[in-house]
């Protein structure tokens, strides 16, 4: 136990590699989300529970849309489309009032929700209650 949140600790430290992935989740658990950095740098959340904000999916997706939030590290934040889950039950949990910082992206942990975003200031706030993209 002590050897894993010393890991866990540690990699939140660490400064970013080339290719860095970090999942971790809100304390409640209903926020999973994993970011990276490289050539797919981005930042995205999955929400478990929500009352939906957005309602109508594009046309193009043949996936889950609606409750995947993501940001690239240039370009404003988006709804996903996916057909998998960030959720990862090695993550690390992020504890209200904490951030993490990998590359260009940073996320904040608040018990209103999570909210993440790219140097550019642009991504996504959510909660169970609603979610906003900028």
């Amino acid at each position: 136990m002590m050897i894993r949140l010393c890991f866990a600790l540690c990699l939140l430290a660490a400064p970013a590699l080339a290719d860095d992935y970090i999942a971790f989740h809100s304390p409640s658990g209903n926020i999973q989300c994993g970011m990276s950095t490289g050539d797919y740098a981005q930042v995205r959340c999955d929400m478990s529970e929500l009352t939906p904000t957005y309602h109508k999916a594009p046309a193009d997706c043949e996936f889950d849309w609606g409750s995947s939030f993501a940001v690239d590290a240039g370009g404003k934040g988006y709804l996903a489309c996916v057909s998998d889950a960030v959720a990862d039950p090695g993550a690390v949990e992020l504890g209200y009032g904490k951030s993490i910082t990998l590359g260009p992206f940073t996320c904040t942990s608040e018990k209103s929700g999570m909210e993440c975003t790219n140097l550019g200031g642009h991504g996504f706030k959510i909660s169970k209650a609603k979610q906003s993209l900028f």
